[in-house]
């Protein structure tokens, strides 16, 4: 191991405040709730997750799909979709043109990724949202997406799981954005009448049309320590009730406490959450491999 791997963080993060307040880019993430400088690379190899105070930061999809699914097995679908802007909505500037710049800063056609996928060798359909794309947020294309997974997820009697991080339904597609919220719920109420699991798992944030639908519909809803989780936030909320909410409030902690929640899991036990959870939900409605 060379000597750099070795250092402590605090006597880095004492030296960088004495110079500058800006964290040298792409070496170093500064944690946004403790304050902690930590090198990228050992940020990645534990997930994303600050090893002094285990804040969660936000993943991509990608990230996200990698420790989701065994190695090779993820299996794309229903790529090729994109917004054909209905409402030709325009404001600062059109809104093909922020889909454009969306792709081009993510690398996906929407906010949203789904595909067939094996965790410890279970099948099952896993969607991914993408907050990067637009805040996550929910348009028709996404909102197809999501019934499309849950279609496949019924047709061939496996479990479904999404994991949800977005702003809510997208207001660039005004009406038929929120269509989406009855569209994808229609397909949930199919997957209980079949005994098909589906299993939420809330990031942060989750908000909106999404946390309003499919988000907090799961047999099974997981959340991440410390992710907003909602409909309006809470600034919107206090501004219109005129009160001070309590400490918390919104975040899953708080959520799992007054039962909107069924437990909080790290990310570093997802995996054995969700292959458990799939397996024991599944094992008389769903058509498991053998031995699996």
């Amino acid at each position: 191991m060379a000597w750099f791997d070795d250092l402590k963080t605090p006597r880095i993060k004492t030296q960088v405040s004495n110079r500058t307040s800006k964290v040298p880019e792409g070496l170093w993430v500064k944690c946004a709730q403790c304050g902690e400088i930590i090198q990228t690379k050992v940020l990645k190899e534990n997930l994303s997750v600050c090893p002094e105070c285990s804040y969660h930061f936000r993943i991509s999809a990608a990230e996200r799909i990698a420790f989701l699914s065994d190695e090779g097995s993820f299996d794309e679908y229903a790529e090729d979709l994109v917004s054909s802007d209905p409402l030709e909505f325009d404001d600062t500037k059109p809104y093909k043109e922020r889909l454009r710049a969306a792709a081009g800063n993510t690398g996906l056609r929407d906010a949203f990724v789904a595909g067939r996928a094996r965790l410890g060798g279970l099948p099952y359909h896993l969607g991914v949202f993408e907050f990067k794309f637009m805040g996550g947020s929910m348009g028709v294309v996404v909102g197809e997406k999501v019934t499309r997974l849950f279609e496949h997820a019924l047709e061939e009697r496996l479990p479904a799981v999404v994991v949800a991080a977005s702003g809510g339904a997208r207001m660039q597609e005004g009406i038929l954005s929120l269509m989406q919220m009855a569209k994808t719920t229609a397909l949930i109420s199919r997957l209980r009448s079949e005994g098909i699991p589906y299993i939420s798992v809330l990031s942060d944030p989750t908000t909106g049309g999404v946390a309003a639908s499919f988000a907090m519909l799961g047999d099974v809803i997981l959340a991440e320590p410390g992710a907003l989780i909602g409909f309006a936030g809470p600034r919107v909320i206090e501004q219109t009730i005129r009160q001070q909410l309590p400490p918390g409030f919104q975040r899953s902690e708080f959520l799992v406490k007054h039962g909107f929640v069924d437990r909080i899991v790290a990310r570093k036990d997802l995996t054995a959450e969700l292959r458990e959870w799939m397996g024991r939900l599944g094992r008389e409605t769903c058509r498991f491999p053998e031995g699996v």
